[in-house]
């Protein structure tokens, strides 16, 4: 049985990230994905660490965890892009390629002889997505763009943080890359959106996508209550906007999650919390007059809630069908009964260490089923067998390459 893209092959200039993220999940689904590296050092997260794996003697190898997160089931091929050699062995792989993602600054593709344009020429089937950070047109297409400075600029640190009259309030950024993150899925969604129009229609094209272009398509209904309002959304910390009871309480023990979606689910909770009245009280009974008297309701609630363990909470709620949940570290995640059953967990051969750990992909197809083809590759580790099978050097030529520092 094999992936649902095997029949593509995907060259990844990319680095970091947003791009990582979206040819590992091409990877995932079966592509053939050639990532090309810096010769000596490769992309910048293998140094962004510790932590870093571990060897069997439970020494630091030179793989850092941060990138053995986004670039599982890939082929890694050394190239310094700068050089005319390197840029031609491109030109040459781009004729049986399907996909070609890159993430460098706006212009620089074009300096190399890679741009879209130059490709095509090569390839008119070609599907080539550029990631940056504020897109390739714009006062600010030339601006080096990081997810940090997108959250922040692109208001998702507005409405991310404790409120500002409360202890610890003020903006906070998201505690991953979630705007590289969703550039990734975007990226993803887009690319194989240009496939399927290739397959009707025989041509390629060309998708620029922008960190933060994704990052204001994803303040979702935050930006509906602006837009409608004209009110600008403010943090709420760990409540909702729209709805209440919809946040973190302290129980005894810990802290719970009640996330109360509708008028039933309400009434539920007040029965299982003993308050029968709160669900017929006029001011609480609907939605919106809870979310306008929010400030007397959640202290009653929390008062109540303080008095049982976060466990006991959830054995009474949940069965009644209240959504609630404790707030789990990323270890008690992954201890998780549902976690392990799903198989969240995965761990992969490797050349340093024995086994990699690794995430496994959540899509559960039941024709494809996600095949983990390799480990993160080490640096260069197919380079050899690259230009070997795919370009058709012979060793000589190869070894002559490296000698003047191409690959």
């Amino acid at each position: 049985m094999t992936g649902a893209l095997s029949h593509l092959r995907v060259l990844d200039l990319s680095r970091v990230l947003a791009g990582p993220w979206a040819s590992q999940l091409l990877a995932d689904m079966g592509a053939d994905v050639i990532k090309i590296e810096r010769p000596g050092s490769g992309d910048d997260t293998r140094g962004w660490g510790p932590p870093y794996l571990k060897d069997e003697a439970s020494n630091d190898t030179s793989e850092a965890a941060y990138y053995l997160a986004a670039n599982r089931g890939k082929k890694s091929l050394t190239l310094n892009i700068a050089k005319v050699e390197a840029q031609e062995i491109i030109r040459q792989l781009i004729k049986e390629t399907d996909v070609f993602i890159e993430n460098y600054k706006v212009g620089d593709m074009a300096r190399y002889g890679l741009s879209y344009a130059a490709l095509k020429e090569i390839n008119p089937r070609l599907v080539y997505c550029s990631i940056t950070g504020f897109g390739q047109t714009g006062p600010m297409a030339n601006v080096a763009g990081y997810d940090f400075i997108v959250q922040g600029l692109g208001g998702l640190m507005s409405i991310t943080g404790e409120r500002d009259d409360l202890p610890g309030g003020g903006p906070q950024k998201v505690g991953v890359a979630a705007a590289d993150i969703m550039t990734g899925l975007y990226a993803t969604i887009a690319i194989l959106a240009a496939i399927e129009h290739r397959r009707i229609s025989g041509e390629g094209q060309y998708i620029d996508m922008a960190l933060l272009d994704v990052q204001v398509a994803t303040i979702a209904n935050m930006n509906l209550n602006y837009l409608c309002s004209g009110k600008v959304p403010q943090r709420q910390g760990n409540a909702h906007a729209n709805i209440v009871p919809y946040q973190v309480f302290k129980a005894a023990d810990a802290d719970i999650i009640i996330a109360v979606g509708n008028d039933t689910q309400f009434v539920k909770l007040c029965s299982v919390l003993g308050c029968p009245e709160y669900a017929t009280d006029e001011r609480y009974a609907k939605n919106a007059n809870r979310v306008r008297h929010r400030e007397e309701l959640l202290p009653l609630l929390q008062t109540i809630l303080a008095t049982r363990r976060v466990e006991e909470w959830v054995s009474l709620l949940q069965p009644q069908g209240v959504p609630c949940g404790p707030v789990n570290s990323i270890a008690q995640t992954f201890e998780n009964p549902q976690v392990v059953h799903r198989e969240m967990r995965i761990d992969l051969p490797h050349p340093l260490s024995g086994t990699v750990p690794s995430i496994a992909n959540p899509i559960k197809f039941s024709g494809t089923p996600i095949q983990y083809q390799s480990a993160p590759p080490t640096l260069g580790q197919h380079s050899h067998d690259i230009l070997q099978r795919y370009v058709g050097l012979s060793d000589a030529e190869i070894i002559a390459l490296k000698d003047r520092g191409v690959v």
